[in-house]
């Protein structure tokens, strides 16, 4: 049996462990939710500031070019890229995964007119499916939505397909999708790739274009830290910069935006997906948990994060056993994220009888509880003890208080 005194010395061998001291933490608290909220650098505030006060207050607008504003969005860009494996100028960030999920989406669509097929899973988050269907709509009838699951993806792939976009790690279970086979896949029939990179940027090496993506595009507020609503980030290979179509064409995208033209012309690299004014402060914030995260290793990253979820999930199934949880995780370390999923017919209560004590996690509807594990700040005597924590709640039927029944707004 584990016992705390082992997550105690795998603590002490942690060569992430004085990661840790670069978050604010509250004190008293187990966040286990950084798989849907990064928690705060240290240096946040003190940079938020810094724009605020010097950079907006006494540069005012001669901070575009004195504190370069104007080249942010390439600037963070390069920075993803180096973590998600792409090369300089083939990732900016802008505007929120969605809005990029639909200029990809879009874009991949111009580079293959002659077909109408999208394939996506069903269980995707729902955003993904909702963009896609908006897109369906806007483009007329011809175009549809072709959904598959798991094994079922490689029968759906065939030469009627213009779009393959998937999750690679997906939001709900944590299970990983073969990058490489599907994008390979996809290629073979002339279709074009698009990935989500939410619940894998910063948490694992993702070699985006070791596997040859077309597109792809992810959040930045979860294992990249950037706060709440930071903007996102997309991906174009470089094959493809000045052919295809961006729909939303404003004139951050323009080649030359000073001119001032009348008519849009597009740039002619990575800029084309802009689209409008930045959001300087956050995207100034944002800045931080890059290059906190750019000073670690992701190799150790991922190791950790496997190591962490394979502890929950034993300590759970150990400790808990016959208190009714499900795992919904694959068990192989290999093709499970930085996120453990259990399923359970009180999922909520559960869930809010935790968070009560400390422990933070999710619940995702209908009765899955969720815990994620961001390696930077995240110990495994944390996990043991979110686990204690567990262990009361159901030994003492505490989530039967009719107190955690009450649903709030985000759960």
């Amino acid at each position: 049996m584990i016992t705390r005194m082992d997550c105690e010395a795998l603590d002490r061998s942690d060569g992430l462990a004085e990661c840790r001291g670069r978050f604010t933490l509250p004190g008293g608290c187990i966040y286990l939710d950084g798989n849907s909220l990064g928690a705060m650098p240290s240096a946040a505030p003190p940079r938020s500031a810094e724009v605020v006060a010097k950079e907006w207050g006494d540069g005012l607008i001669r901070s575009w070019n004195e504190a370069a504003w104007w080249e942010l969005p390439t600037r963070l860009g390069d920075k993803v890229a180096r973590l998600i494996g792409a090369d300089p100028g083939e990732v900016i960030v802008t505007d929120s995964t969605g809005i990029n999920l639909h200029k990809a989406l879009y874009a991949a669509l111009s580079l293959v007119p002659e077909r109408r097929v999208i394939v996506m899973e069903s269980t995707n988050f729902p955003t993904d499916v909702y963009i896609a269907q908006g897109i369906v709509r806007q483009l007329g009838s011809e175009y549809k939505i072709r959904f598959a699951e798991d094994d079922e993806l490689e029968l759906a792939i065939n030469d009627e397909v213009a779009v393959v976009c998937l999750t690679d790690v997906h939001y709900r279970s944590g299970r990983i999708l073969d990058r490489d086979r599907i994008t390979a896949l996809a290629h073979s029939v002339g279709a074009m790739m698009v990935w989500d990179l939410c619940h894998s940027a910063g948490a694992m090496e993702v070699g985006i274009n070791a596997c040859e993506a077309d597109f792809a595009v992810g959040c930045t507020y979860k294992y990249l830290n950037g706060g709440p609503g930071s903007p996102a980030f997309i991906f174009a290979a470089k094959r493809h910069h000045g052919k295809y179509a961006q729909p939303l064409t404003g004139w951050w995208g323009h080649a030359a935006p000073f001119d001032f033209t009348r008519d849009y012309v597009p740039a002619n690299d990575i800029r084309q997906m802009l689209t409008g004014t930045q959001p300087i402060i956050s995207m100034s914030v944002l800045e931080v948990g890059l290059d906190l995260i750019a000073t670690q290793d992701l190799a150790m990253i991922r190791h950790k994060s496997q190591a962490l979820t394979a502890l929950f999930i034993d300590l759970v199934e150990q400790r808990c056993a016959g208190d009714g949880f499900d795992l919904q995780s694959p068990r192989d370390p290999v093709r499970r994220g930085s996120q453990v999923a259990f399923n359970h017919r009180q999922a909520y209560a559960v869930m809010q009888a935790l968070i009560s004590r400390g422990v933070i996690g999710d619940f995702r509807s209908p009765e899955t509880l969720r815990f994620g594990f961001a390696p930077l700040y995240v110990s495994y005597t944390d996990v043991w003890d979110a686990v204690e924590q567990l262990v009361q709640v159901m030994g003492s039927k505490e989530w039967r208080d009719p107190v955690f029944a009450r649903r709030s707004a985000v759960t």
